[in-house]
């Protein structure tokens, strides 16, 4: 049997809510087009009243409005599925049509009428919170005050006083050699060559 994901977006709390739907729930959905109305029932959201407004298939391609059929390829200038497209430039994308069946994965809706129940209390956390539940309250700073900062920079400072040294150890050995050059220069004086008249 079909399941379907349904995002629920509450105009009135402008929050989303999520709830999946299997089965014998899932059935009261198959066939409906965007637009339509269903109440909620049939799938434990009693009183409520929702729009189908949109939805979405195993592939990810967008229900688009007026699209008959599984899928087809169109070209358009915006719209579903062709976003931020400006100065008249068209593109060409599958989309889904607009009735649900089968390969439908996401169902979108929203509230036309409330039931007595809040939404939250019914169907769960909003969207947005539902990410942020298997995470702990520790703010972000936190985290990373748990890792050891000392140990990095002592090597830097290690590294870094470990380079001066050097530095001036290899300089010391240059003055040394240099200065070794010159003492064994002033040592041997040039020596001086025969002069011609001694050989008369």
């Amino acid at each position: 049997m079909a399941t379907f994901k349904l995002t629920i977006a509450d105009p009135k709390e402008s929050k989303t809510y999520q709830k999946e739907v299997k089965d014998a729930e899932a059935a009261g959905f198959l066939g409906l087009n965007i637009g339509e109305s269903i109440k909620g029932d049939g799938f434990g959201l009693e009183g409520y009243e929702f729009e189908v407004t949109g939805g979405s298939d195993f592939c990810g391609f967008p229900m688009r409005k007026g699209i008959l059929g599984v899928r087809k390829k169109i070209t358009s200038i915006g719209g579903v599925g062709f976003p931020g497209l400006k100065g008249g430039k068209k593109l060409r994308r599958t989309v889904c049509g607009q009735k649900i069946n089968d390969s439908i994965t996401q169902v979108n809706m929203k509230v036309t009428k409330a039931g007595s129940k809040k939404l939250a209390d019914v169907a769960g956390a909003p969207a947005e919170d539902a990410g942020a539940e298997g995470k702990e309250d520790k703010p972000k700073g936190d985290a990373k005050e748990d890792k050891p900062k000392e140990a990095p920079a002592e090597k830097k400072e290690e590294k870094a006083e470990e380079k001066p040294k050097e530095e001036k150890a290899e300089a010391k050995e240059d003055a040394k050699a240099e200065e070794k050059g010159d003492d064994k220069k002033e040592e041997k004086p040039a020596e001086e060559k025969p002069k011609a008249e001694d050989k008369n």
